[in-house]
């Protein structure tokens, strides 16, 4: 369609087109003549349609306001009265992505499908959802959502319960979380962004009724929204729906929604907060450090990339100037860049974690001295090659990580548009990067830590130093606090507590009634693609070794794994393959030292990575199959390149280095405590796995708890275990890489195929051939049944077995069975009555099955619902609409697209594991051919899993201390 005819179409005047052969699409800009509105459209070929609306929504205290609407809003609305038609949606769309975000200066609510006329059911009810929800005459979806006080028996005591009080509980227990919220603080105490839009849980229980519904009332109109469609939908069409659905019905005002902008201080500022840690954990080396500088603005695309470059090229990579000057100086145990481009003001910050205190001046002063010697010296102009390089090569590749592409583009290009920038600025990135280039014979740079650190006095130095037992301080603090409110209130007071509580539960148990679900639009079974999509793989032999290829698009990127066999490897060296995959790439080696060789492979790869993997057999039951992935890409010309590098990593890695060792193992410390605290939920699982299955035993010691314990024993032991950390690094090597049951996986063209094909010797040279028998480690289930203490708030509640050591079989009816109970059972009891952020289910073709919360509350009264979730299934009753929806739901899971570099690797696992076209093809007619009563069947399966009571909770240490008796281990998690 050309511009002309799109120049005033349904209510929208076109402001400007532009072409972006970034994306290889056509950008317009929107604007909507009745209701103010603003629309970007992005046209190009990519079938997984987005749409999105956004709101900036400033914060004005820490109550949370704009998190607890972004939950709110999905909770029944004018067309849609059920109490939750997100839910609903999950459950029964194709959707490719389906959420709602809060940012601390916007909320955005995006969708994405790769299905027109499910596109356009989603973007009914999500425009529906944010112009007319029902939270203006239902009090109890901020009671549910927000907060209430929960009182059943007036005898009782008062709690305070609410879905985002818990979610906010766990999120400011991480130390990490922490840091940031105080950095942002600290830099723009005069701004928004010195209130936590999250909410903070100590000021979340101040947020009225009153105020909920005049934040939704000043903010959620057109005349502040931010509209994005992208893909290859018709224009034309979506423009008409969201006029004569939406728009028409709302006129222009003036909604003050500025964000204003923090004056730069005087002179840095020092601020000094503390985080908790356990009662007996040692607070020794547990200081963060952070040097903080407020960058130019959001809406400038040269500051933008060009920081996002700085950070890795000083912090984010083996050669990092900082790093090294900091590691060298025994300043931490690990360093890290943090640069937020998503706020009007964007901060840069040199971050250690593992220090004390008393380091605080040495710190500042080691940076500081570092970066005036960049700029009086000069960066290493192979350094900043490398970092360039590899920025570029993502910036071409757009791996978005499983998330849709216009998603990506949608949030880059509202780091410009919400703050009146240009909003294309962000994703047409060839000017910028040719700018940039510069910096290859001229010192850009330097200029830019110049003007942007040393002389840059809108800056702070933070402290975060640990406070042993604090959450327990606050805990009590909040007891104290809620007896007080208790014994201030009248007997009338507290029976119109009860009496709320009451009517909120009723609500939270009383079902939709059919007419309210039947408002939900549904496709047929008529628009599901009844064949599966299949990766296209040839398997073919090469010097007698195997080489997967699948030849697909790959835009003249070759995606290439070695993958060895580690099934030869002795029990007590497990743990020893993880960290050798940590070591290979960033140490010395023959020809390169480590950070020589951080250059190299950056200037000529997108990356060269090790992964140990455990591939479960679909066919052979505790059958697993031990792998390290040696995973790697380039653009076709620099192959060559990259396949000299993964010979040399590989065949040439030294492990003499002690100091450097040192490092990497902190590190992984470090890293591994982040995603304890980021992702508690898939650690509790993985331990719980561990305690019944043999896969789940051997990921434990791979990359799980025990794998931890093992990383803080060589930390704090290095000196006297150095000569066999070493020696078993060494023979590890050599059992490892090993040409003997090697897989080759290319996934690319075919002229990238044959360049690695013609480089393959390269590789094979530097491989042993020895034929090494393969290990059988000892297995026996054991009922550990481990309460995991941490300084957190909340806990993650993880119960469950193998269902196919009590002789049941997997089949696809499991999955919809998932989707069942997931988003219907779990859903209700554990989050919307139980308050838990999150509940899930994992089931695997290996037959391990787990139910799993987070940011949880509560401990029995989870498992109390785990335990009874076979009651719910053996009751299972549904209308053929509602079985439909399941069956709909369950399928987009199945059909989540993929990148090539996924393609591949999905590719890889399935042909290890030994699942067919045919099997994938069998088990989604299982799915398309479910019946009510099939699910029924499937009660007895989650019965029985659950009566082997195996169980694992993760969380607050009192909580667990006050349940002692249901644990058999009670163990302190950090070290």
């Amino acid at each position: 369609m050309s511009s002309k005819s799109l120049s005033n179409l349904h209510g929208f005047k076109l402001i400007e087109e532009r072409e972006i052969k970034e994306l290889n699409g056509v950008a317009r800009l929107f604007e909507h003549e009745k209701s103010g509105a603003r629309l970007v459209n992005i046209k190009n070929d990519d079938d997984n349609k987005v749409f999105s609306i956004s709101f900036r929504t400033p914060p004005e205290d820490n109550t949370g306001v704009p998190h607890i609407l972004e939950h709110s809003v999905l909770c029944g609305s004018r067309k849609f009265p059920t109490k939750e038609p997100f839910v609903e949606l999950i459950k029964g769309s194709l959707n490719t992505f389906l959420n709602a975000m809060t940012f601390p200066d916007k909320t955005m609510y995006p969708i994405a499908s790769r299905n027109e006329k499910d596109f356009f059911n989603l973007m009914d009810v999500y425009l529906d959802a944010v112009l007319y929800p029902n939270l203006y005459n239902t009090p109890e979806i901020l009671m549910q959502e927000g907060w209430h006080y929960d009182l059943e028996d007036k005898n009782k005591d008062l709690s305070y319960k609410g879905v985002v009080y818990n979610e906010m509980q766990g999120a400011f227990s991480s130390p990490e979380g922490v840091l940031m919220r105080k950095i942002q603080e600290s830099l723009f105490k005069d701004t928004i962004y010195n209130f936590e839009s999250g909410g903070d849980p100590d000021f979340i229980p101040d947020l009225t009724q009153k105020d909920f519904v005049a934040f939704h009332k000043k903010y959620y109109h057109p005349s502040n929204s931010y509209i994005f469609l992208y893909g290859n939908g018709d224009i034309e069409k979506e423009l008409e729906f969201i006029d004569e659905k939406y728009l028409r019905d709302f006129d222009r005002i003036t909604v003050n929604s500025e964000i204003n902008v923090q004056k730069p201080y005087d002179k840095m500022q020092e601020i000094t907060h503390t985080y908790s840690i356990s009662k007996d954990e040692d607070d020794k080396d547990k200081t963060f450090l952070s040097l903080n500088f407020a960058v130019g603005r959001s809406t400038d695309p040269e500051l933008y990339l060009a920081f996002s470059i700085l950070e890795y090229l000083l912090m984010d990579n083996a050669a990092a100037p900082i790093r090294k000057a900091l590691i060298s100086a025994g300043v931490g145990k690990d360093i890290f860049g943090m640069y937020d481009n998503s706020i009007i003001q964007p901060s840069f910050s040199v971050v250690v974690k593992g220090a004390n205190e008393s380091d605080q001046t040495r710190f500042k002063d080691i940076v500081m001295n570092t970066l005036r010697k960049l700029v009086k010296e000069g960066i290493d102009k192979k350094l900043i090659e490398a970092c360039i390089n590899i920025n570029e090569f993502r910036l071409r590749e757009a791996e978005t990580g499983g998330y849709p592409k216009g998603l990506i583009y949608n949030m880059n290009m509202l780091d410009s548009w919400l703050h009146e920038g240009d909003p294309f600025v962000h994703l047409q990135f060839e000017e910028t990067l040719t700018k940039i280039k510069s910096a290859l014979t001229t010192n850009y740079f330097e200029k830019l830590i110049e003007k942007y650190m040393l002389n840059n006095p809108h800056s702070t130095m933070l402290v975060l130093k640990p406070e042993k037992g604090l959450a327990d301080k606050k805990e009590k603090e909040l007891k104290k606090k809620l007896k007080e409110i208790k014994k201030s209130l009248t007997d009338y007071q507290l029976d119109e507590i009860v009496a709320q509580t009451k009517k909120l539960k009723e609500r939270q148990m009383t079902p939709d009634t059919e007419e309210n679900l039947e408002t939900i639009p549904l496709l047929s079974l008529e628009d599901i693609e009844k064949k599966a999509e299949s990766i296209p793989q040839e398997v073919k032999s090469i010097n007698k070794t195997k080489v997967l290829h699948q030849d697909i698009f790959t835009n003249k990127i070759a995606y290439v794994d070695f993958v060895f066999d580690t099934a030869t490897v002795e029990e007590d060296l497990i743990p020893y393959i993880t960290l050798l995959s940590r070591l290979i790439g960033k140490v010395d080696t023959e020809s390169h030292n480590y950070s020589d060789l951080s250059n190299e492979i950056n200037i000529n790869t997108g990356g060269i990575y090790l992964a140990p993997q455990a591939y479960a057999d679909v066919n052979k039951s505790f059958v697993v199959h031990k792998k390290m992935l040696v995973k790697a890409k380039a653009l076709s010309h620099k192959i060559p390149e990259m396949m000299q590098l993964i010979a040399e990593i590989i065949g040439t890695s030294k492990f003499d280095d002690k100091a450097r060792i040192k490092e990497i193992i902190q590190e992984t410390k470090s890293r591994i405590e982040m995603t304890i605290f980021d992702r508690g939920h898939s650690v509790t699982a993985n331990r719980l796995a561990s305690y019944f299955s043999p896969s789940g035993s051997y990921v434990d010691k791979l990359e799980g708890l025990s794998f931890y314990n093992f990383i803080a024993d060589l930390d704090k032991n290095l000196d006297e275990k150095f000569d066999d950390i070493k020696f078993n690094l060494e023979r590890l090597s050599k059992v490892i890489f090993n040409k003997v049951n090697m897989i080759i996986n290319i996934t690319s063209e075919q002229e990238e195929y044959d360049a690695v094909i013609k480089n393959m010797d390269e590789v094979f040279e530097v491989l042993t051939t020895q034929t090494l028998p393969t290990i059988i480690y000892k297995f026996a289930a054991e009922r550990k049944n481990e309460g995991l203490l941490t300084p957190g708030n909340v806990q993650y509640v993880a119960e469950g077995f193998n269902f196919i050591s009590l002789g049941y079989k997997y089949s696809g009816k499991l999955k919809v069975m998932k989707t069942i109970i997931s988003l219907d059972y779990l859903w209700n009891k554990v989050r919307v009555q139980g308050g838990a952020y999150g509940c899930m289910v994992s089931i695997t073709r290996g037959g391990n099955m787990v139910f799993v919360s987070y940011r949880d509350p509560n401990i029995k009264e989870t498992l109390g619902a785990y335990d009874s979730a076979y009651e719910y299934l053996q009751n299972f009753k549904c209308s053929s609409r509602e079985m439909i929806k399941y069956i709909i739901g369950t399928i987009s899971d199945l059909d989540s697209p993929l990148t090539a570099s996924r393609k591949g690797d999905e590719a890889l696992s399935n042909y290890i594991r030994g699942l067919t076209k045919n099997q994938i093809q069998r088990e989604r007619d299982e799915v398309l051919n479910i019946k009510e009563e099939d699910i029924r069947e499937l009660a007895s399966v989650v019965k029985n899993v659950m009566d082997q009571k195996y169980y694992a909770v993760m969380g607050n240490e009192n909580k667990i201390t006050d349940n002692k008796e249901m644990f058999n281990n009670i163990i302190t998690v950090f070290k």
